[in-house]
Protein backbone atom coordinates (compact mmCIF):
# COMPACT_ATOMS: atom_id res chain seq x y z
CA UNK A 1 0.00 0.00 0.00
CA UNK A 2 1.50 3.34 -1.01
CA UNK A 3 1.29 6.59 0.98
CA UNK A 4 -1.65 7.91 -1.06
CA UNK A 5 -3.70 4.79 -0.27
CA UNK A 6 -2.95 5.27 3.44
CA UNK A 7 -4.17 8.88 3.29
CA UNK A 8 -7.34 7.97 1.39
CA UNK A 9 -8.09 4.98 3.64
CA UNK A 10 -7.76 7.15 6.75
CA UNK A 11 -10.62 9.30 5.41
CA UNK A 12 -12.82 6.47 4.16
CA UNK A 13 -14.13 5.45 7.60
CA UNK A 14 -16.17 7.42 10.10
CA UNK A 15 -14.64 10.85 10.65
CA UNK A 16 -14.74 13.30 13.55
CA UNK A 17 -17.41 15.40 11.86
CA UNK A 18 -21.07 14.50 11.85
CA UNK A 19 -22.10 17.57 9.82
CA UNK A 20 -19.28 20.02 9.05
CA UNK A 21 -21.61 22.42 7.17
CA UNK A 22 -22.97 23.87 10.44
CA UNK A 23 -19.52 25.34 11.19
CA UNK A 24 -19.29 27.20 7.87
CA UNK A 25 -19.95 30.93 7.66
CA UNK A 26 -22.69 30.61 5.00
CA UNK A 27 -24.77 28.26 7.18
CA UNK A 28 -28.00 29.75 8.58
CA UNK A 29 -29.05 28.06 11.84
CA UNK A 30 -32.70 27.62 12.81
CA UNK A 31 -32.09 29.49 16.07
CA UNK A 32 -29.88 32.58 16.13
CA UNK A 33 -28.37 32.77 19.59
CA UNK A 34 -27.97 36.08 21.49
CA UNK A 35 -29.41 38.25 18.73
CA UNK A 36 -33.13 38.38 19.69
CA UNK A 37 -33.09 42.13 20.36
CA UNK A 38 -31.43 42.90 17.00
CA UNK A 39 -33.76 40.54 15.08
CA UNK A 40 -36.80 42.21 16.60
CA UNK A 41 -35.42 45.67 15.74
CA UNK A 42 -34.88 44.69 12.08
CA UNK A 43 -38.31 43.00 11.95
CA UNK A 44 -40.01 46.14 13.35
CA UNK A 45 -38.39 48.32 10.67
CA UNK A 46 -39.32 45.91 7.84
CA UNK A 47 -42.82 44.95 9.04
CA UNK A 48 -44.71 47.72 7.09
CA UNK A 49 -43.81 45.75 3.92
CA UNK A 50 -46.62 43.35 4.91
CA UNK A 51 -49.09 46.19 4.25
CA UNK A 52 -47.39 46.98 0.94
CA UNK A 53 -45.68 50.12 2.33
CA UNK A 54 -42.15 51.16 1.43
CA UNK A 55 -39.88 50.89 4.46
CA UNK A 56 -37.05 53.19 5.55
CA UNK A 57 -33.54 52.52 4.31
CA UNK A 58 -31.57 50.79 7.04
CA UNK A 59 -27.86 50.92 7.80
CA UNK A 60 -26.35 48.25 10.06
CA UNK A 61 -22.83 48.24 11.37
CA UNK A 62 -20.73 46.28 13.81
CA UNK A 63 -17.48 44.32 13.91
CA UNK A 64 -16.91 41.23 11.75
CA UNK A 65 -18.72 38.15 13.04
CA UNK A 66 -21.28 40.01 15.16
CA UNK A 67 -24.27 38.36 13.43
CA UNK A 68 -25.31 41.21 11.11
CA UNK A 69 -25.64 39.21 7.88
CA UNK A 70 -27.14 36.19 9.65
CA UNK A 71 -29.82 38.35 11.30
CA UNK A 72 -30.77 40.29 8.15
CA UNK A 73 -30.99 37.16 5.99
CA UNK A 74 -33.02 35.34 8.64
CA UNK A 75 -35.52 38.20 9.09
CA UNK A 76 -35.61 38.72 5.28
CA UNK A 77 -36.48 35.08 4.59
CA UNK A 78 -39.17 35.14 7.31
CA UNK A 79 -40.84 38.27 5.92
CA UNK A 80 -40.79 36.86 2.34
CA UNK A 81 -42.41 33.67 3.67
CA UNK A 82 -45.01 35.69 5.61
CA UNK A 83 -45.80 37.80 2.52
CA UNK A 84 -46.40 34.67 0.43
CA UNK A 85 -48.60 33.18 3.17
CA UNK A 86 -50.74 36.31 2.94
CA UNK A 87 -51.19 35.59 -0.78
CA UNK A 88 -48.94 38.42 -1.96
CA UNK A 89 -46.10 38.22 -4.43
CA UNK A 90 -45.15 41.87 -4.07
CA UNK A 91 -41.83 41.54 -2.23
CA UNK A 92 -38.44 40.74 -3.75
CA UNK A 93 -35.54 40.25 -1.32
CA UNK A 94 -32.15 40.61 -3.05
CA UNK A 95 -28.89 39.96 -1.20
CA UNK A 96 -25.54 41.04 -2.67
CA UNK A 97 -22.14 40.72 -1.03
CA UNK A 98 -20.13 43.72 -2.25
CA UNK A 99 -16.86 42.06 -1.27
CA UNK A 100 -17.15 39.54 -4.10
CA UNK A 101 -14.48 40.48 -6.62
CA UNK A 102 -16.61 40.32 -9.75
CA UNK A 103 -19.38 42.41 -8.21
CA UNK A 104 -17.83 45.36 -6.39
CA UNK A 105 -15.34 46.56 -9.03
CA UNK A 106 -17.75 48.88 -10.86
CA UNK A 107 -21.22 50.38 -10.57
CA UNK A 108 -22.05 48.49 -13.80
CA UNK A 109 -21.27 45.11 -12.20
CA UNK A 110 -23.34 45.81 -9.07
CA UNK A 111 -26.31 46.73 -11.26
CA UNK A 112 -25.76 43.71 -13.51
CA UNK A 113 -25.78 41.46 -10.41
CA UNK A 114 -29.02 43.08 -9.15
CA UNK A 115 -30.65 42.52 -12.56
CA UNK A 116 -29.42 38.91 -12.62
CA UNK A 117 -30.80 38.25 -9.10
CA UNK A 118 -34.18 39.61 -10.22
CA UNK A 119 -34.31 37.27 -13.23
CA UNK A 120 -33.12 39.65 -15.96
CA UNK A 121 -29.82 39.85 -17.81
CA UNK A 122 -27.38 42.40 -19.24
CA UNK A 123 -24.05 41.83 -21.01
CA UNK A 124 -21.03 41.54 -18.69
CA UNK A 125 -19.70 44.81 -20.13
CA UNK A 126 -20.37 47.18 -22.98
CA UNK A 127 -23.52 49.19 -22.20
CA UNK A 128 -23.47 52.76 -20.86
CA UNK A 129 -24.29 52.73 -17.12
CA UNK A 130 -27.43 54.86 -17.59
CA UNK A 131 -28.77 52.22 -20.00
CA UNK A 132 -28.20 49.54 -17.37
CA UNK A 133 -30.18 51.66 -14.87
CA UNK A 134 -32.98 51.93 -17.46
CA UNK A 135 -33.04 48.14 -17.83
CA UNK A 136 -33.18 47.78 -14.06
CA UNK A 137 -36.13 50.20 -13.83
CA UNK A 138 -37.97 48.42 -16.71
CA UNK A 139 -37.43 45.08 -15.01
CA UNK A 140 -38.87 46.07 -11.62
CA UNK A 141 -41.50 48.68 -12.53
CA UNK A 142 -43.88 46.41 -14.42
CA UNK A 143 -46.04 45.79 -11.33
CA UNK A 144 -46.69 47.06 -7.81
CA UNK A 145 -43.94 45.59 -5.66
CA UNK A 146 -41.21 46.41 -3.11
CA UNK A 147 -37.60 45.52 -3.87
CA UNK A 148 -35.60 45.10 -0.67
CA UNK A 149 -31.90 45.24 -1.58
CA UNK A 150 -29.26 44.15 0.94
CA UNK A 151 -25.77 45.46 0.16
CA UNK A 152 -23.48 43.52 2.49
CA UNK A 153 -19.96 44.90 3.10
CA UNK A 154 -21.11 48.07 1.33
CA UNK A 155 -17.90 49.82 2.44
CA UNK A 156 -15.90 47.56 0.09
CA UNK A 157 -17.87 48.77 -2.94
CA UNK A 158 -17.61 52.43 -1.92
CA UNK A 159 -13.85 52.00 -1.42
CA UNK A 160 -13.45 50.71 -4.98
CA UNK A 161 -16.06 52.81 -6.81
CA UNK A 162 -17.57 55.78 -4.93
CA UNK A 163 -20.68 56.43 -2.88
CA UNK A 164 -22.52 57.79 -5.92
CA UNK A 165 -24.17 54.46 -6.78
CA UNK A 166 -25.93 54.39 -3.37
CA UNK A 167 -27.35 57.85 -3.96
CA UNK A 168 -28.49 56.90 -7.48
CA UNK A 169 -30.26 53.77 -6.17
CA UNK A 170 -32.08 55.74 -3.48
CA UNK A 171 -33.08 58.43 -6.01
CA UNK A 172 -34.57 55.85 -8.41
CA UNK A 173 -37.78 55.81 -6.34
CA UNK A 174 -38.71 59.19 -7.82
CA UNK A 175 -38.66 57.57 -11.33
CA UNK A 176 -40.64 54.46 -10.40
CA UNK A 177 -44.40 54.40 -11.01
CA UNK A 178 -45.34 51.03 -9.53
CA UNK A 179 -42.47 49.63 -7.48
CA UNK A 180 -40.36 51.00 -4.63
CA UNK A 181 -36.78 50.26 -3.57
CA UNK A 182 -35.58 50.01 0.03
CA UNK A 183 -31.91 49.50 0.89
CA UNK A 184 -30.21 47.72 3.76
CA UNK A 185 -26.51 48.54 3.94
CA UNK A 186 -24.27 46.35 6.13
CA UNK A 187 -20.74 47.40 7.08
CA UNK A 188 -17.98 46.17 9.39
CA UNK A 189 -16.62 49.71 9.57
CA UNK A 190 -18.11 51.80 12.37
CA UNK A 191 -16.72 55.01 10.81
CA UNK A 192 -18.04 54.21 7.30
CA UNK A 193 -20.88 56.77 7.43
CA UNK A 194 -18.50 59.58 8.46
CA UNK A 195 -16.79 59.54 5.06
CA UNK A 196 -19.93 59.55 2.90
CA UNK A 197 -21.32 62.49 0.97
CA UNK A 198 -23.95 64.14 3.27
CA UNK A 199 -26.72 63.42 0.69
CA UNK A 200 -25.82 59.72 0.69
CA UNK A 201 -25.56 59.65 4.47
CA UNK A 202 -29.06 61.07 4.94
CA UNK A 203 -30.61 58.78 2.28
CA UNK A 204 -28.97 55.55 3.48
CA UNK A 205 -29.05 56.15 7.24
CA UNK A 206 -32.80 56.74 7.71
CA UNK A 207 -32.64 54.00 10.35
CA UNK A 208 -29.41 52.77 11.95
CA UNK A 209 -28.61 49.73 14.07
CA UNK A 210 -25.37 48.86 15.84
CA UNK A 211 -24.56 45.20 16.51
CA UNK A 212 -22.35 44.81 19.60
CA UNK A 213 -19.61 42.14 19.59
CA UNK A 214 -20.28 38.86 21.37
CA UNK A 215 -18.57 38.27 24.71
CA UNK A 216 -16.71 35.04 25.56
CA UNK A 217 -19.73 33.44 27.31
CA UNK A 218 -22.06 34.22 24.39
CA UNK A 219 -19.49 32.76 21.97
CA UNK A 220 -19.35 29.58 24.07
CA UNK A 221 -23.14 29.22 23.76
CA UNK A 222 -22.98 29.68 19.97
CA UNK A 223 -20.10 27.20 19.64
CA UNK A 224 -21.70 24.59 21.89
CA UNK A 225 -24.94 24.67 19.91
CA UNK A 226 -23.12 24.30 16.58
CA UNK A 227 -20.60 21.73 17.91
CA UNK A 228 -23.43 19.43 19.09
CA UNK A 229 -24.60 19.22 15.46
CA UNK A 230 -21.14 19.29 13.85
CA UNK A 231 -19.23 16.56 15.74
CA UNK A 232 -19.89 13.05 16.96
CA UNK A 233 -20.15 12.37 20.71
CA UNK A 234 -17.11 12.95 22.95
CA UNK A 235 -14.98 14.22 20.05
CA UNK A 236 -14.08 17.57 21.63
CA UNK A 237 -11.75 17.48 24.61
CA UNK A 238 -12.76 19.50 27.64
CA UNK A 239 -11.80 23.15 27.34
CA UNK A 240 -11.76 23.24 23.51
CA UNK A 241 -14.92 25.34 23.20
CA UNK A 242 -13.82 27.71 25.98
CA UNK A 243 -10.41 28.19 24.29
CA UNK A 244 -12.02 28.86 20.88
CA UNK A 245 -14.34 31.41 22.49
CA UNK A 246 -11.46 33.08 24.33
CA UNK A 247 -9.43 33.43 21.10
CA UNK A 248 -12.42 34.90 19.26
CA UNK A 249 -13.41 37.22 22.13
CA UNK A 250 -9.90 38.66 21.91
CA UNK A 251 -10.64 39.31 18.21
CA UNK A 252 -13.54 41.68 19.06
CA UNK A 253 -16.08 38.90 19.71
CA UNK A 254 -15.98 37.47 16.20
CA UNK A 255 -18.32 34.45 16.05
CA UNK A 256 -17.24 33.64 12.50
CA UNK A 257 -13.64 33.43 13.71
CA UNK A 258 -14.68 31.11 16.58
CA UNK A 259 -16.53 28.77 14.20
CA UNK A 260 -13.61 28.78 11.74
CA UNK A 261 -11.22 27.89 14.57
CA UNK A 262 -13.34 24.93 15.62
CA UNK A 263 -13.79 23.69 12.04
CA UNK A 264 -10.09 24.02 11.12
CA UNK A 265 -9.05 22.38 14.41
CA UNK A 266 -11.31 19.42 13.52
CA UNK A 267 -9.81 19.20 10.04
CA UNK A 268 -6.25 19.25 11.41
CA UNK A 269 -7.14 16.55 13.96
CA UNK A 270 -8.59 14.37 11.16
CA UNK A 271 -5.43 14.78 9.08
CA UNK A 272 -3.44 13.47 12.06
CA UNK A 273 -5.88 10.52 12.37
CA UNK A 274 -6.61 11.73 15.91
CA UNK A 275 -9.71 10.35 17.63
CA UNK A 276 -10.34 13.67 19.42
CA UNK A 277 -9.98 17.42 18.88
CA UNK A 278 -7.57 18.47 21.64
CA UNK A 279 -6.44 21.92 22.80
CA UNK A 280 -3.23 21.74 20.79
CA UNK A 281 -5.27 21.73 17.55
CA UNK A 282 -6.85 25.08 18.50
CA UNK A 283 -3.37 26.66 18.58
CA UNK A 284 -2.49 25.09 15.22
CA UNK A 285 -5.81 26.24 13.72
CA UNK A 286 -5.24 29.78 15.02
CA UNK A 287 -1.81 29.94 13.32
CA UNK A 288 -3.21 28.59 10.05
CA UNK A 289 -6.15 31.04 10.02
CA UNK A 290 -3.83 33.99 10.78
CA UNK A 291 -1.66 33.02 7.81
CA UNK A 292 -4.60 32.50 5.45
CA UNK A 293 -6.29 35.74 6.58
CA UNK A 294 -3.17 37.79 5.85
CA UNK A 295 -2.91 36.31 2.33
CA UNK A 296 -6.63 36.99 1.72
CA UNK A 297 -6.10 40.64 2.68
CA UNK A 298 -3.11 40.95 0.33
CA UNK A 299 -5.05 39.35 -2.54
CA UNK A 300 -8.21 41.45 -2.10
CA UNK A 301 -6.61 44.87 -1.56
CA UNK A 302 -6.85 47.42 -4.44
CA UNK A 303 -3.99 47.61 -6.95
CA UNK A 304 -2.38 50.70 -5.37
CA UNK A 305 -2.11 48.91 -2.02
CA UNK A 306 -0.48 45.96 -3.77
CA UNK A 307 1.99 48.27 -5.53
CA UNK A 308 3.06 49.83 -2.21
CA UNK A 309 3.44 46.39 -0.60
CA UNK A 310 5.51 45.21 -3.57
CA UNK A 311 7.73 48.28 -3.04
CA UNK A 312 8.30 47.31 0.62
CA UNK A 313 9.01 43.69 -0.33
CA UNK A 314 11.52 44.83 -2.97
CA UNK A 315 13.53 46.59 -0.22
CA UNK A 316 13.03 44.03 2.57
CA UNK A 317 16.20 42.11 3.39
CA UNK A 318 18.48 44.10 1.06
CA UNK A 319 21.89 44.89 2.56
CA UNK A 320 21.67 48.56 1.52
CA UNK A 321 18.42 48.90 3.47
CA UNK A 322 19.00 47.72 7.04
CA UNK A 323 16.33 50.28 7.93
CA UNK A 324 13.52 51.14 5.50
CA UNK A 325 11.98 54.62 5.72
CA UNK A 326 8.85 56.13 4.16
CA UNK A 327 10.88 57.89 1.43
CA UNK A 328 12.59 54.60 0.45
CA UNK A 329 9.20 52.92 0.10
CA UNK A 330 7.89 55.79 -2.03
CA UNK A 331 10.89 55.60 -4.41
CA UNK A 332 10.53 51.81 -4.78
CA UNK A 333 6.77 52.22 -5.29
CA UNK A 334 7.35 54.80 -8.06
CA UNK A 335 9.73 52.45 -9.85
CA UNK A 336 7.19 49.61 -9.79
CA UNK A 337 4.39 51.95 -10.98
CA UNK A 338 6.54 53.06 -13.93
CA UNK A 339 7.48 49.47 -14.71
CA UNK A 340 3.85 48.28 -14.63
CA UNK A 341 2.45 51.48 -16.24
CA UNK A 342 0.28 52.37 -13.21
CA UNK A 343 -0.64 55.83 -11.96
CA UNK A 344 1.72 57.19 -9.27
CA UNK A 345 -0.11 58.51 -6.21
CA UNK A 346 1.16 61.37 -4.03
CA UNK A 347 3.49 60.73 -1.10
CA UNK A 348 0.73 61.76 1.30
CA UNK A 349 -1.61 59.12 -0.12
CA UNK A 350 1.12 56.49 0.21
CA UNK A 351 1.55 57.53 3.86
CA UNK A 352 -2.18 56.80 4.36
CA UNK A 353 -1.77 53.37 2.79
CA UNK A 354 1.24 52.64 5.04
CA UNK A 355 -0.86 53.64 8.08
CA UNK A 356 -3.50 51.13 6.96
CA UNK A 357 -0.85 48.41 6.55
CA UNK A 358 0.32 49.19 10.09
CA UNK A 359 -3.25 48.81 11.38
CA UNK A 360 -3.67 45.46 9.56
CA UNK A 361 -0.39 44.17 11.03
CA UNK A 362 1.33 43.80 7.63
CA UNK A 363 4.04 46.27 8.70
CA UNK A 364 5.23 47.94 11.87
CA UNK A 365 5.70 51.69 11.34
CA UNK A 366 7.73 53.47 14.04
CA UNK A 367 7.91 57.27 14.00
CA UNK A 368 11.52 58.52 14.02
CA UNK A 369 12.52 62.13 14.65
CA UNK A 370 15.21 63.48 12.34
CA UNK A 371 15.63 66.81 14.13
CA UNK A 372 15.40 69.73 11.73
CA UNK A 373 14.58 67.41 8.84
CA UNK A 374 11.28 66.57 10.50
CA UNK A 375 9.87 63.12 11.22
CA UNK A 376 9.69 59.95 9.18
CA UNK A 377 8.55 56.40 9.79
CA UNK A 378 10.79 53.36 9.98
CA UNK A 379 9.01 50.50 8.18
CA UNK A 380 9.43 46.87 9.18
CA UNK A 381 7.67 44.09 7.23
CA UNK A 382 5.85 41.84 9.71
CA UNK A 383 5.03 38.90 7.42
CA UNK A 384 6.35 35.47 8.44
CA UNK A 385 8.87 33.91 5.99
CA UNK A 386 6.37 31.35 4.64
CA UNK A 387 3.78 34.10 4.07
CA UNK A 388 6.31 36.35 2.29
CA UNK A 389 6.89 33.73 -0.41
CA UNK A 390 3.17 33.23 -1.06
CA UNK A 391 2.47 36.99 -0.82
CA UNK A 392 5.14 37.72 -3.45
CA UNK A 393 3.53 35.15 -5.79
CA UNK A 394 0.09 36.78 -5.29
CA UNK A 395 1.47 40.27 -5.98
CA UNK A 396 3.49 39.24 -9.04
CA UNK A 397 0.43 37.54 -10.54
CA UNK A 398 -1.94 40.42 -9.70
CA UNK A 399 0.42 43.16 -10.91
CA UNK A 400 1.60 41.13 -13.92
CA UNK A 401 5.28 41.50 -12.99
Amino acid sequence: MDNLDKIFNSFSGKGLFKNKVVLQSNYTPEIITHRTEQMEAVATILAPILRGDKVSNLFIYGKTGSGKTLTVRHVGSKIVEKTKNLGNDNLKFVYINCKMKKISDTEYRILAELIHELGGSVPATGLPTDQVYSRFVDLIDNKKQIILIVLDEIDQAVKKISDNFIYTLTRLNSELKNSQISLIGISNSITFMDNLDPRVRSSLGEEELVFPPYNALQLQDILKERADNAFGENILEEGVIAKCAAFAAREHGDARRALDLLRVAGELAERDSSKKVSLVYIDSANNKIERDKMLDIIESEPKQFQLVLMGIMALDGKKDYESIFTGDVYNAYQEICNKTKNEVLTQRRISDILAEFDMLGIINARVISKGRQGRTREIKLMLAPNIKIKAREILEKSLDI
